[in-house]
């Protein structure tokens, strides 16, 4: 018998109707479609602190590698935590390739303690745009991702829930993977 919170594989889309395999608690937040930092900053009414872990160049790693139907040989990794009172809420892992963040997207792409959500869902780049692909996953401590966030948030549990969305930006791919902390529930109502 299969658990009922086991989704079927590592990262299932969320129109599959895996998303309902997931807790209700996190069911919102799995399956929402905007600005999960504007979401979050609703829901408490404040700004969210934005700390910034590592932005750095590195080789994609093969998961994330198949959202991208171009070979990437480099890519610009940027980790940073999503913070309300200095307790961390939101874990974003994002994967920009180089190719993304050249030409015009340069500049946008400076982005210091600013939140990624900030460029991606900027009013003047909303119109036109393709529903983007995003997955779901339960994370549990053989997780890279999950390995990542304990490194940073001491005495995490297991496991976490998290969504993988693949943006674009003027045309560019970006995948930005967002884990769920379990203070979130606590500081929030999806």
């Amino acid at each position: 018998m299969t658990h009922r919170y086991r989704l079927r594989s590592a990262w299932n889309r969320v129109g599959s109707g895996e998303i309902h395999r997931a807790p209700l608690k996190w069911q919102p937040w799995l399956s929402d479609t905007g600005s999960l930092t504007q979401k979050i900053e609703k829901a408490i009414g404040q700004k969210l602190e934005v700390q910034v872990l590592r932005d750095y160049p590195q080789s994609l790693n093969s998961d994330e590698s198949r959202y991208f139907h171009f070979r990437i040989r480099r890519c610009r990794v940027r980790e940073v935590l999503l913070c309300f009172k200095g307790t961390p809420l939101v874990m974003a892992h994002s994967v920009i390739p180089t190719l993304s963040s050249s030409g015009s997207n340069h500049a946008i792409l400076r982005l210091g303690k600013k939140p990624l959500g900030a460029v991606l869902f900027a009013r003047e780049r909303k119109l036109c745009k393709p529903k983007p692909l995003r997955d779901i996953a339960r994370l549990d401590k053989q997780s890279a991702l999950w390995k990542k966030c304990s490194q940073n948030y001491p005495g995490l549990s297991s496991p976490l829930w998290a969504r993988r969305t693949l943006y674009r930006l003027k045309g560019h791919p970006i995948l930005v993977n967002e884990i769920f902390l379990p203070e979130l529930l606590r500081y929030s109502k999806a």
